[in-house]
């Protein structure tokens, strides 16, 4: 049975906590055993926690509780956040999503998890993620499949499906992840949160299991643009310090590449666009020719890239016995790709990027739909929109790729329903390269904008009968 997630204006932001928790209101260790409960009944329920951390958490809250006694609280001190386990963390298990490293736990955490412990943000886990996060599901015969919140018997979105349904549960107000050809963003689209790609590099890698190292990036996902600029601080980017016109030119792809909208989609993205129109200038473009391309030029580095990262550590035999089914076969498939096929990709990618950047120079902004549909029922192999048909991994990435192969910050923001039952839809917005504050600065205005014209609150589900109901509440 579907179990549909009711907004729940209750659980406070990020800023709303670091000021009670100033302010003495509520202290750590309420704001931690709070997100562990919810993070429980979040892994029994969807199976969003590869990891729940109850001791270090805890350990962690008690020596932020000193701290705000002491004055000398940092700026995210409190908090509770979650880890794709794609990303190590020192004294954590950390399993990369496969069954060949079970009992791995790192010595060090990954350089972006040290900087937001050292600023006061504690994790309280790890969430799941695709096999080596290859893959748009979030299914793994090994550990089971993560359920979308809205609806179980729907896929999450991958490969940060785990971070994203546990946002969109409540369990934390936001988390790092990464995306690869779209892991941050889908999951954010089809779980209905916030899911952020800074440009190519901005955050560092080290610590971070790739996949494709030229189109791996960090993501931060959170339950509104807020959250996720809150957390941003620290690692150096700043929405304060963005630049945001008033009335901004916005470039429009409402089709990228040759997948087309699901009718609920374009409805729901051509309302957003309407609101938008009251205070913006839209300009709708052609993507036909420009993103025709991006697709097999973007699986083509990501099965080059990703073959050198794993037969750099195993041969075929031990992949094919060890390894799941999917990632296995992708990877036999990497084993016969010849260097002069991944060179062709590369040039594509480049003048692709060319064509890209000429495009967005002309304009504040571009937004796009982040996924032509809502989230696939658990299993598909394939989708069919209208008149096209194919894979699951082609029709969620066909928006988000791209941006990746440019290497151009991208952020997915939730936008209102129209159709499909009260699935989440995602719009997609991109901004020049490095200008990452900038994006935020755009993002947190359109998501104003688009919430007062009547888009929901970030989806958050309530307690089932019988569950138990977690301490903290807004006082």
């Amino acid at each position: 049975m579907p179990t549909h997630i009711e907004a729940d204006r209750g659980r406070p932001s990020i800023g709303r906590l670091l000021a009670e928790l100033a302010a003495g209101a509520i202290s750590p260790v309420d704001v931690i055993d709070d997100a562990i409960c919810y993070a429980r009944n979040c892994q029994a329920e969807v199976n969003a926690f590869a990891e729940i951390d109850e001791v270090g958490a805890r350990h962690a809250a008690s020596h932020g509780e000193r701290r705000y006694g002491e004055r000398q609280a940092r700026p995210l001190e409190g908090i509770a956040i979650a880890v794709k386990d794609m990303i190590d963390t020192g004294g954590i298990s950390t399993r990369y999503g496969s069954i060949v490293h079970m009992d791995h736990v790192p010595g060090n955490d990954a350089e972006v998890v040290r900087v937001l412990k050292d600023n006061g943000a504690i994790v309280v886990g790890k969430t799941t993620t695709h096999e080596f996060a290859w893959g748009v599901t979030t299914s793994s015969k090994a550990f089971g499949d993560t359920l979308n919140p809205h609806d179980h018997s729907r896929i999450p979105g991958g490969s940060s499906g785990g971070m994203a349904a546990a946002v969109a549960y409540g369990a934390v107000r936001a988390g790092l992840g990464t995306d690869t050809g779209g892991s941050v963003r889908i999951p954010a689209a089809l779980c209905g949160v916030v899911g952020f790609k800074p440009t190519y590099g901005r955050l560092p890698l080290a610590g971070v299991f790739p996949l494709a190292i030229s189109l791996d990036h960090i993501g931060l996902l959170g339950q509104t643009v807020e959250d996720v600029a809150r957390v941003c601080r620290p690692l150096g980017i700043d929405s304060e310090s963005g630049h945001s016109p008033r009335r901004k030119r916005i470039g429009v792809f409402r089709q990228v590449g040759k997948v087309p909208l699901a009718s609920g989609v374009a409805e729901s993205f051509d309302t957003a666009c309407a609101a938008l129109r009251s205070e913006h200038d839209l300009v709708e473009l052609d993507g036909a020719d420009l993103f025709a391309r991006c697709f097999a030029s973007f699986a083509g580095i990501v099965l080059s890239e990703g073959g050198a990262v794993h037969f750099r550590r195993h041969d075929l035999a031990f992949i094919t016995k060890h390894y799941e089914q999917e990632t296995a076969s992708r990877l036999k498939l990497a084993a016969a790709v010849e260097l002069a096929e991944y060179a062709d990709c590369q040039e594509t990618r480049r003048r692709f990027t060319e064509d890209i950047e000429r495009v967005i120079a002309q304009f504040d902004v571009l937004i796009t739909p982040t996924c032509p549909c809502i989230a696939p029922r658990i299993g598909a192999e394939e989708v069919t929109i209208g008149h096209w048909n194919g894979s699951i991994r082609e029709a969620l990435m066909t928006y988000t790729a791209p941006f990746n192969l440019a290497g151009l910050p991208a952020i997915s923001l939730p936008i209102q329903v129209c159709r499909n039952d009260g699935l989440p839809v995602g719009l997609q917005i991109i901004a020049k390269r490095g200008c990452d504050e900038d994006l935020l600065a755009a993002a947190t205005e359109i998501e104003g904008l688009l919430t007062r014209r009547g888009s929901p609150a970030p989806a958050q589900r309530k307690a089932h009968r019988g569950e138990r109901i977690c301490r903290y509440r807004e006082s």
